[in-house]
């Protein structure tokens, strides 16, 4: 096959994701506070992975895995730190085969200190745009009404202020794009893209647009189980969860916006969507806030591969177990669009469980979780610490010599009963520890480990 046909034969694909959106705050996945009808049909039409991981649960590092493929102790290793600008991403893996790439919204990987000044009119210089072709975004912006962009799409432009509420106006963005390349493809021009939505929502300050506020009044708002009986917890998580929720919804309509935007323009059947996001929200589970901790809701984050399909596209659907980390997401998009993922990228690619294909299926037995700097964050353990989740459902994580946490996640998914000092569990912990060891040495991570002789 020529490259010609090569490039037409390709897919296209999208990622859209959010900012601290936890996988359990999705109707699918059983929340009674809210209402995801577009993401829901997204995965029953795809693939969901229900147990896919944030292997650092926070902004910057995580970012830097998502677009690299490398953990972030080789990367980006903490907070407003910057992305190395001779580090390779997704972006040019794209560029070599010949896709249009594009990038809209948060970026948050160019070191932008918060004390110097305001993140969101920072400007980004083209070297440090990670690789895409198109960029118009901003570095970080804590205001939802008053976000910022900047960047070229198709002329380099100044910050300006967006008219409305950030992933609205995001959104309309990108559909602009979207319809740029559905003329392209009406006119035979043009190549196939990978272009990425990033918007702060539903991270805090947790406002969303009036119409999707309307529905949730903290007094209703039904707290997980492992959220203590504290009246000033319980408080906060309640009035932070009512526009949480609401920014959930307001991305999902979003979302629904951008699928009849590929409708309209002839590119359903050649586009895949992957949504996720870059970490979740403790919302007051084991009595915390925001992120940084190894409890599940701030590591486990939605991960669905959907799109349009078709009887003869030979596309799976389902729910798939497999402990997906960001390290993965990279070299599994390029997956979905039959390219190789370069050696340098140090995850694995599992598209083989959206694709009707002759790949083999792997399944990894533990997936590699991590916080190497102190964070700096309020309400946050700011420690480094390391950990692995189990394929078989078990939590371990510990600080450097000290053990911490151990849950087993089948029979206490809340993680109240923490086994790791308990005398009947020692042989597992040991056993834990020991696979926790391969990771670090795997990985070339630095980090000094408790030592048992149990």
């Amino acid at each position: 096959m020529n490259d010609e046909n090569q490039k037409e034969k390709r897919k296209n694909v999208i990622w859209i994701f959010g900012d601290q959106h936890r996988a359990q705050a999705l109707s699918i996945h059983n929340d009674p506070n809210v209402n995801t009808p577009n993401i829901d049909n997204l995965a029953v039409s795809g693939v969901d992975f229900p147990n896919a991981i944030a292997g650092y649960p926070l902004c910057c590092p995580a970012r830097g895995s998502i677009l690299t493929s490398k953990y972030p102790h080789k990367c980006v290793p903490g907070h407003e730190h910057q992305l190395p600008q001779d580090q390779p991403t997704i972006a040019h893996v794209f560029n070599e085969n010949g896709y249009d790439t594009a990038y809209f919204g948060k970026w948050h990987l160019d070191g932008f200190q918060e004390k110097e000044g305001r993140a969101a009119k920072h400007y980004i210089p083209i070297e440090r745009r990670g690789g895409f072709k198109k960029w118009l975004g901003y570095e970080n912006n804590n205001s939802q009404w008053d976000c910022w962009v900047h960047g070229k799409v198709n002329e380099e432009v100044e910050p300006y202020r967006l008219p409305g509420y950030e992933t609205d106006e995001l959104t309309n963005l990108f559909i602009q794009y979207i319809q740029d390349k559905g003329k392209e493809k009406q006119n035979e021009k043009g190549s196939p893209f990978f272009a990425v939505l990033s918007v702060q929502p539903p991270h805090d300050p947790y406002i969303a647009p009036e119409e999707f506020r309307q529905g949730h009044s903290p007094s209703h708002i039904s707290l997980r189980s492992n959220v203590p009986s504290v009246p000033r917890i319980e408080e906060k998580a309640r009035q932070d969860l009512s526009g949480y929720y609401a920014m959930i919804e307001n991305l999902d309509w979003n979302l629904g916006r951008i699928q009849a935007a590929l409708q309209e323009c002839d590119l359903s059947f050649d586009t895949h969507i992957v949504f996720f996001s870059d970490h979740g929200d403790l919302h007051g589970s084991q009595g915390q806030f925001k992120k940084t901790s190894p409890y599940e809701e701030a590591i486990r984050v939605p991960f669905i591969i959907g799109g349009e399909q078709s009887f003869y596209d030979g596309r799976k659907t389902g729910a798939s177990s497999v402990l997906l980390n960001h390290v993965d997401i990279a070299p599994t998009t390029l997956g979905l669009c039959d390219i190789e993922k370069p050696e340098w990228m140090d995850g694995k690619d599992y598209s083989p469980y959206r694709l009707q294909n002759n790949k083999e299926q792997i399944e990894p037995d533990s997936a590699y979780i991590q916080s190497v700097i102190p964070t700096g964050h309020g309400d946050s353990v700011d420690k480094p610490w390391r950990g692995i989740v189990t394929k078989d459902g078990w939590k371990y994580v510990c600080f450097e010599k000290i053990t911490w946490l151990m849950f087993n996640l089948n029979e206490d998914p809340f993680e109240q009963v923490n086994l790791a000092h308990n005398t009947l569990y020692f042989k597992k912990r040991k056993e834990l520890n020991d696979r926790l060891k391969l990771w670090i040495e795997d990985t070339e991570d630095v980090f000094i480990l408790p030592i048992y002789d149990e």
